[in-house]
């Protein structure tokens, strides 16, 4: 990295350059964002990296107050099974030799150096922001055990996890909910996000309410509810998770990531409009996400339902698929009461049942081939 160019950024303090690289601090063995409000370091001082993972490699621990965890960017998303298939046909191939080759040229740290990075920010997120015990922080985080996490985390940052969650200022209790943040680039225009996935809430599955996105969530056997509000001064979402989904926090957390588009940086995508201007597009304001998709045999569903019809046609229609063959469930939320119906529930659902609802029969037979290729893993 061209180290006066990331020091100028660093100077800075701009957004534009939040996740894209991080700054080792050698007079204090701290890294940090571009981002940091402390006093700017002298340039000899710094050792400029792409990612997290390749400062904590490099012996630097994340800095308590900028909190390198916040950075947008700094997670990988949740892989697809199509892409894990082939990460596992190419590990069979080359005994992982290969790949790990091509991970280490484009982040410079291992595969599993990364990994333990992303367990350790998490950890570092949840330690910092709610109550939940260690031993809970530790399952959440991806960590076989208590020890393992205790002695990588005293390690890699010099004091342990409880000395780190007495140094919080937060006093956030855990009984049935917590919340976490998720880092983006400013500017966000979330009155339109939130105006988009308002008409397309399927009913008891999603609502937007008092400026927040409510959802219920299975991922695996855990099922619970999610909701998503935003931080403007923070440029954070908040994202307050159902006690019940705390084992697959990191999935959660993805997908909440790619349905609100949290790592795109909108800068970038204005300028590559503006220079359409020729072609007389009706250009949008800087900071316009693409709302993604949080689960995906549901999005794709709904792709099939919405052909030829109106949006409100077409989410009437997968609310009554919820209402017939989703699963009903008690959390206690206004508005959420069911989670749509997966792959798996539609072994058990012929073309007539989904014509009593109203779905014509060449999309009844292709949501059943869908559900077909998801459960056999190739979609």
């Amino acid at each position: 990295m061209e180290r006066e160019i990331c020091y100028e950024a660093l100077c800075s303090h701009d957004s534009r350059f939040d996740g894209k690289f991080f700054v080792g601090v050698s007079s204090t063995g701290i890294y940090c964002r571009p981002v940091c409000r402390v006093r700017t370091p002298k340039l000899e001082h710094c050792t400029f990296f792409d990612s997290a993972a390749q400062a904590e490699q490099a012996g630097f621990r994340p800095c308590l107050k900028c909190r390198p965890e916040l950075a947008p960017g700094s997670y990988v998303l949740e892989a697809s099974a199509d892409l894990a298939r082939i990460a596992a046909r190419e590990i069979e191939r080359s005994c992982g030799n290969e790949e790990s080759l091509v991970f280490e040229q484009e982040f410079h740290v291992t595969p599993l150096q990364y990994r333990e990075t992303c367990r350790l920010l998490l950890a570092k997120k949840l330690l910092t922001d709610t109550g939940l015990t260690v031993l809970d922080v530790a399952m959440a985080s991806g960590f076989g055990s208590l020890r393992r996490f205790n002695v990588v985390f005293k390690e890699r940052y010099r004091l342990t996890p409880s000395a780190l969650r007495k140094q919080s200022l937060k006093k956030q209790q855990v009984h049935d909910q917590f919340t976490v943040e998720v880092g983006y680039r400013p500017p966000y225009r979330w009155a339109e996000i939130l105006r988009f996935l308002a008409g397309r809430a399927i009913p008891g599955v999603e609502y937007i309410k008092d400026d927040a996105y409510f959802r219920t969530v299975r991922i695996k056997e855990y099922t619970g509810w999610i909701r998503v509000e935003n931080r403007e001064e923070r440029n954070t979402l908040a994202v307050t998770i159902s006690a019940s989904l705390l084992r697959v926090l990191p999935q959660v957390l993805a997908r909440v990531r790619a349905l609100f588009d949290t790592d795109s940086d909108p800068l970038v995508i204005y300028a590559a409009l503006e220079g359409m201007r020729d072609i007389d597009v009706k250009l949008p304001m800087a900071g316009l996400r693409v709302p993604g998709c949080f689960e995906p045999f549901e999005t794709a569903v709904r792709a099939v339902l919405g052909q030829q019809v109106t949006v409100k046609a077409a989410t009437t229609l997968a609310g009554r698929l919820v209402e017939k063959f989703g699963t009903a469930l008690e959390l206690g939320v206004e508005g959420l009461h069911a989670v749509f119906p997966d792959a798996e529930t539609f072994a058990q659902v012929d073309v007539d049942d989904l014509g009593s609802l109203g779905i014509i029969g060449a999309r009844a037979r292709t949501i059943l081939a869908l559900a077909e290729l998801f459960r056999s893993g190739s979609a």
